[in-house]
Formats: C-alpha cells, structure tokens, sequence
C-alpha cells in the first residue's frame, strides 16, 4: 500500500508515471478563429496537450472560455485553424473524410449537457442506433451489448421506456450507455452534469470513472462547474483560449479513495 501512495500523490497522470501507457491522443499547436464580422475571435490558442490511455483529463473554466470549442478539435467534430491532432500518431485532420468519421463514430464517444435521445425510440433502441448504423454487429450482438451496458448503468430495468417518461438522470444514464455501445477508446463529455442536481452529478461521474477504468477508457471531460474530486488524474484550466495545466495539488485520487473509506 505505502509503494501505491507514493506513486498516485504525484500530480500528473499515473498512466504517464505508473505502467509507461502510451499516449492514445495527442494535440500540438491547436488552434481555432472563428470571423465574426471584421473581428477574429481565437477561440483556442496554440494548445498542446497529450492523453495516456485510461486517462481522465478535467478541463474547466468560465463560461466562453473555448473548452466546448477544443473538446469539438480533439474529437473531429469541427477542423483546426492551425495545429493538428493525432490518434495513435496519424494525425486526424490529414485524414480523409470517410476515415475520419469512422474514428468519430467507432474509436471516440460523446457525451453533451442536453441528452439528445431520441423522443420516437424506447430505452433500448436509442442505445442499439448507433451500434446499427456502424453496422458492424449482427442484430443479437447488438442487442446483447445494449442489454449488458444498460444493466451495468442501472437502466436494465427500464428498456421499454421512452425518453419522456425518464428523469434527467436517467436520461444521461441512458446517454452514457449509448455513447458506450461500440466501446470507444476515448469518450469526450461535455458539461455532462450541466442539468443534474448535485447528489445526481456524483453518481454519473462515478460511473463514467467506473466505466473508464474497467475499460480502459480514456476520458475528457469540459466543465464550467465543479467535479468530484477523485475523478480525474490531469487539471487544466481554460481561459480566453489558453490551455493551463494546473499542478501543485494532492492527488486527487487519494483524496476519492478516503472519501469512499479505502
């Protein structure tokens, strides 16, 4: 126990200290401008970051500070003005379209503030889609891996449901199921908690850091509000678009580990 203590009170990612795990995700230089009128806003400035697997990266700052906007460059949804990111050294952007969105769809994962279910489709269908528009699995195995995710979210029970008979906590256990259903190698969560109460916003971080580390799941989460402590292994923080490693603190997994009582 005291060799585990010494490694985990270190403030950096124990996957970079502890196991050697190699980085899964790296930016360099990123940026993004966008053109409003005669004004260029920078959005993000020449950020650099690097992410291990099974790392849980938390980057935080006040509203209109570019972390949704850098969360968007990092998972492919929208492309640099400078500056490149690459998955496993092949850079995403150099990629062409068709490849591109199969990193998208198959290797990372998102999770937004507003759960986007669809209204139309019970429980269980809205966590099959997009394991059936990939298209890769047979309809059993679909169905087997939507069954298990459920169950291990606590929605097992709820399967013929439709979004509108859900609370909001439901509705995001339902959104983390569907976002985990063709096992992503990076799940990018985007103020996942914004509209949950407090009680409700531990048990969702709890199980996504459950998940991450069953998985081996790396995890980016953007937040403008708190997080539990214990959930993450690397801080930044944002600010008018400059990427900041914040360094100096406890380790935050030591801290999560005595609140729980280990």
């Amino acid at each position: 126990m005291n060799g585990v203590k010494k490694q985990i009170t270190v403030h950096r990612s124990p996957f970079t200290k502890v196991g050697g795990e190699r980085k899964v995700l790296k930016a360099k230089d990123l940026s993004k401008t966008f053109e409003k009128g005669h004004t260029a806003v920078h959005a993000v400035r020449k950020v650099d970051i690097e992410i291990a697997a099974g790392e849980r990266i938390y980057i935080h700052g006040p509203s209109g500070a570019g972390k949704s906007t850098l969360l968007h460059l990092l998972g492919a949804l929208a492309r640099p003005t400078e500056g490149e990111v690459a998955f496993e050294g092949r850079s995403i952007y150099k990629m062409g379209d068709r490849r591109r969105s199969i990193i998208r769809s198959e290797v990372f994962a998102f999770i937004f503030q507003f759960y986007h279910l669809l209204p139309e489709l019970n429980v269980l269908e809205n966590v099959i889609l997009p394991a059936r528009i990939l298209g890769k699995k047979s309809g059993k195995d679909m169905t087997e891996r939507a069954y298990g995710i459920l169950g291990k979210v606590g929605m097992g029970h709820r399967l013929k449901h439709r979004p509108s008979e859900l609370s909001g906590g439901e509705s995001q256990r339902v959104a983390i199921a569907r976002a985990l259903v063709n096992s992503p190698r990076v799940l990018f969560c985007d103020e996942p908690t914004g509209n949950l109460d407090s009680a409700m916003s531990r048990e969702i971080y709890d199980l996504i850091l459950k998940v991450s580390e069953e998985e081996k799941m790396s995890v980016v989460v953007v937040s403008h509000q708190g997080i539990i402590e214990g959930f993450y292994h690397s801080e930044y923080l944002m600010r008018d678009g400059v990427l900041e490693r914040v360094i100096g603190k406890q380790s935050p997994v030591t801290s999560f580990r005595r609140l729980r009582g280990e």
